[in-house]
């Protein structure tokens, strides 16, 4: 009998994981979300074209040439080879200035995740450090955080953006280096809705026997906060984090669609998805943005399929 009982005893770990895997969805999230890391990461090494590389055709033979064939491109006669069709040895063809699709997929693949999990990571340092300071403090401490929280709330999110964004050009800022300075803007003006869920946590938190014991036992406030605080909140900033990343990967995607995010000709999904501000585009050459359409659809897909999962799975009631 003894032997039998233990089977069916589980640490909490283990109940969160098996709900997780028996949610389908979640699980084919997971997937995606694997199996688009490696894409982007792992897929670049094996493409035998570069993410500026530009193909060229020669009218008078109908030969493909690379721009790095200097000697080749002397040739009369040789122009962009413009919007090529899906081919054999361009899966998705090339875009309207004569670049592989497929390969810079790769590339703006990469530039997504990495701005998401940027972005993830400073909003959950600046709102989980200011949260959890908030909900043990209380009082005069927990009412300038939560009104500096609302002050962000109420701060127009796209407008505020496009005014550093202007900044940025002003200031001369490299176009292949305004993305890293978009996610750390970003990162600091969506930090308030994590604060506010962990301060929640805190609060309650705090009230249990277990911290009045820290507090007999002379712990420092850091040791209370981040060794027995913050572990108990773990659950929550984990869901809020995979909900976080793929509205940040569509966001990433928006501002880059509206001129603000990565330039040309850099690859981003949002700079390619912006190929589609031409109506002959949008009808006759689907290659050229439907491919970036759906890998973001796919990934933020993915990502809410997870936060779900993660979110069911911590669900005490379940």
């Amino acid at each position: 009998m003894d032997s039998a009982d233990n089977k069916k005893i589980m640490s909490p770990g283990q109940l969160v994981l098996r709900r997780f895997l028996k949610n389908k969805l979640a699980i084919a999230g997971l997937v995606i979300i694997c199996l688009s890391v490696v894409f982007c990461i792992v897929g670049p090494l094996f493409s035998p074209y570069g993410e500026y590389e530009i193909f060229y055709i020669d009218t008078n033979t109908g030969e493909e040439i690379s721009m790095y064939d200097t000697e080749a491109l002397k040739r009369p006669g040789v122009g962009v080879n413009v919007k090529a069709p899906i081919s054999a040895k361009h899966w998705l063809g090339t875009d309207a200035d004569g670049r592989d699709v497929f390969t810079r997929l790769m590339y703006g693949g990469q530039i997504s995740l990495q701005f998401g999990v940027a972005v993830t990571l400073i909003e959950l340092v600046i709102g989980v450090l200011l949260g959890a300071v908030a909900g043990y403090y209380g009082g005069v401490v927990d009412m300038i955080i939560m009104r500096l929280v609302e002050v962000f709330y109420c701060i127009p999110f796209l407008p505020m953006m496009l005014i550093v964004s202007a900044f940025m050009m002003t200031l001369g800022v490299r176009p292949e280096d305004k993305i890293y300075y978009l996610m750390i803007f970003m990162g600091i003006f969506n930090w308030a809705g994590v604060a506010r869920m962990v301060r929640a946590q805190m609060l309650s938190i705090r009230e249990t026997e277990y911290m009045y014991a820290a507090k007999a036992a002379g712990l420092s406030v850091a040791r209370q906060i981040f060794k027995h605080m913050l572990p108990n909140a773990i659950p929550i900033i984990i869901v809020m984090a995979t909900m976080d990343l793929g509205g940040f990967i569509l966001t990433e995607s928006t501002l880059t669609y509206l001129g603000v995010g990565l330039a040309f000709p850099y690859a981003s999904l949002g700079n390619m998805v912006n190929a589609v501000n031409k109506s002959v585009i949008m009808r006759n050459y689907l290659n050229i943005w439907l491919p970036p359409g759906l890998f973001i659809l796919a990934i933020v897909m993915a990502f809410n399929f997870i936060g779900d999962g993660l979110r069911d799975a911590f669900d005490p009631k379940k």
